[in-house]
């Protein structure tokens, strides 16, 4: 056991993500399947028991193999993923509160989320500073290098952001509500302008280098998470708002909600579109399952609350119909990445070390000097 978490890096968080993800957002959608509810508790418990399962092999790997747990994050393209970790907590928690309250009860649900958000919360400030800070200082990075997984340390502050709310109702009221109120809209403030920071640099090297290679392909969805988790944010906060935050901000948040979710859900249409599009070509190109693969579960998960958080603004069917259609495509990847990480874990291929690679180089695609391909 010891030997096989060697190689287990912090990137198998999203996984947990992931399956938090079809919970609740199933949970949110504006249906009244039989069963529905029942099945998202059902997977919320299957998101617990794997965070607490990655919690004790990670914890055997920083106890037996530090100097891999150093490596990786002293590597570019492994310690963005330490973010993850963040993610995991805060989701699983606040789904103990949407859902898994069913099965624990309120009381305990609460507690259990309060516990995982303020971890979460913790880890995910702390990697949103440390992760740059190492790319800065300690890294060696080229722009040709930029990748969307650069976001994923920026983004877990916006998962706190939109999951804390769910916390202001079993705070006494005054100051302790209004206090995390806006501690999450700061999170929200900060984890956006972060964003904002970095997506440039993620596009530019998209338009310029070409596409990723094909194993960082799927890693385009990740554009989704900070887009989909600040519409989901801004649907949060105008809910509990009212009756937290004096008149007139409170009702304010609700205007926010639909002047900043409406557009940059549209953008996150558009960047679907685009994402997808990269994908049918790295298939086409021979594209093999990876652990990147986990990309295309929560990212599309925040899109689906997103969706369902505007549906309830606005009243729009549209919206309805949205975040169904997304959430089917939310299951199916989640249950196709969920197949094939249980079979590469059966067969050793993702405990395995990295394989050696090739000596030939691999073939690049031209450009002229006016950018375009030949």
């Amino acid at each position: 056991m010891v030997s096989a978490v060697r190689h287990l890096g912090p990137n198998w968080y999203a996984s947990v993500m992931g399956t938090a993800a079809v919970a609740t957002a199933g949970a949110g959608l504006p249906l009244h399947l039989p069963g529905l509810r029942t099945a998202c508790t059902a997977v919320w418990a299957l998101s617990l028991a794997l965070l607490v399962t990655l919690l004790g092999a990670r914890a055997l790997h920083w106890t037996h193999h530090r100097d891999q747990a150093r490596a990786h994050l002293l590597d570019p393209a492994t310690a963005p993923f330490y973010g993850c970790l963040a993610m995991a907590l805060s989701a699983v928690g606040g789904g103990a509160v949407t859902v898994g309250r069913d099965w624990i009860g309120v009381g305990a649900a609460v507690a259990l989320d309060a516990v995982l958000f303020t971890a979460g919360t913790v880890v995910g400030l702390a990697a949103a500073v440390a992760v740059p800070y190492l790319m800065a200082v300690r890294h060696r990075i080229e722009p040709s290098q930029a990748t969307p997984v650069w976001l994923l340390p920026l983004v877990a502050p916006m998962v706190s952001a939109a999951l804390g709310p769910l916390l202001v109702p079993h705070l006494p009221p005054g100051q302790a509500q209004e206090t995390l109120l806006l501690a999450c809209f700061a999170m929200f403030g900060l984890s956006l302008l972060a964003t904002l920071l970095m997506l440039p640099l993620v596009f530019a090297r998209l338009v310029a280098g070409g596409p990723l290679p094909l194993a960082l392909t799927p890693t385009l969805f990740l554009v989704l998470g900070p887009l989909g988790q600040s519409t989901t944010a801004v649907g949060m906060f105008a809910e509990v708002a009212p009756g937290v935050v004096a008149a007139p901000y409170g009702q304010a948040f609700g205007i926010l909600a639909v002047l900043y979710g409406v557009p940059v859900l549209g953008f996150a249409l558009l960047w679907f579109g685009l994402a997808t599009a990269h994908v049918l070509r790295a298939r086409r190109h021979g594209m093999g399952f990876a652990m990147t693969w986990w990309a295309f579960t929560f990212p599309v998960g925040t899109c689906v609350t997103g969706a369902a958080a505007m549906a309830r603004h606005t009243g729009l069917v549209v919206y309805d119909g949205l975040a169904v259609g997304l959430y089917l495509v939310l299951v199916a990847a989640w249950a196709v990445a969920t197949v094939c990480t249980a079979r590469g874990l059966l067969n050793g291929a993702l405990l395995a070390g990295p394989r050696t690679a090739p000596a030939a180089p691999r073939p690049v695609t031209g450009r002229t000097t006016s950018g375009a391909a030949h």
